[in-house]
């Protein structure tokens, strides 16, 4: 950041009084702005003994699946994001259940929040941001063409989850790829 976008002043990096972390302050009218974490929202939208994928038409990660997701818009609850991103990326209208995971990116400033999501009708086709969209039985699912870790750890977990016939709540940091 090099300008401040209340009044259009330069900004420096300092620590303000009161606060612990280095903060882009406007030189001239003090505004202090935070940079925090974004939120990815998104749902595993569930269909019989199947779940609902999306083929990226989109960077990063384009022509590789991932469930309908992305980032949350202010004025919006988590939930609501969660079945917005499935209308947008899958044309599917979902019932947005319980929360399922909630992982941490702090590498890349992320956090990521998914839900369970149950499909209301077999109806779907891509969205503007998917080449190809489709449901998926477990052993169907084509894991070495997930788009993101945080894909394959939720979709492990649901598995698991589903096979011991409960599902629970799952939490975590993703660490950065080597």
């Amino acid at each position: 950041m090099n300008f401040c976008s209340d009044c259009g002043a330069p900004v420096i990096l300092r620590v303000p009084e009161g606060d612990t972390l280095p903060r882009h302050v406007c030189s001239r009218c003090n505004t202090v702005h935070y940079q925090n974490p974004k939120m990815v929202v998104g749902c595993i939208p569930e269909w019989e003994d199947r779940i609902l994928l999306c083929r990226r038409a989109i960077e990063p990660r384009h022509g590789l699946w991932t469930l309908p997701a992305g980032f949350l818009e202010n004025g919006e609850s988590a939930a609501a994001g969660a079945a917005r991103e499935t209308l947008e990326e899958a044309e599917a209208v979902v019932e947005i259940g319980a929360m399922f995971s909630f992982y941490n990116l702090i590498h890349i400033d992320q956090i990521y929040v998914m839900f369970r999501g149950r499909l209301l009708k077999p109806e779907f086709g891509p969205g503007t941001e998917s080449l190809e969209v489709r449901l998926f039985r477990e052993d169907e699912i084509p894991w070495d063409l997930l788009a993101f870790r945080t894909v394959g750890e939720t979709l492990r977990r649901y598995f698991e989850d589903r096979s011991r016939g409960t599902f629970g709540f799952h939490m975590g940091d993703i660490p950065p790829m080597h």
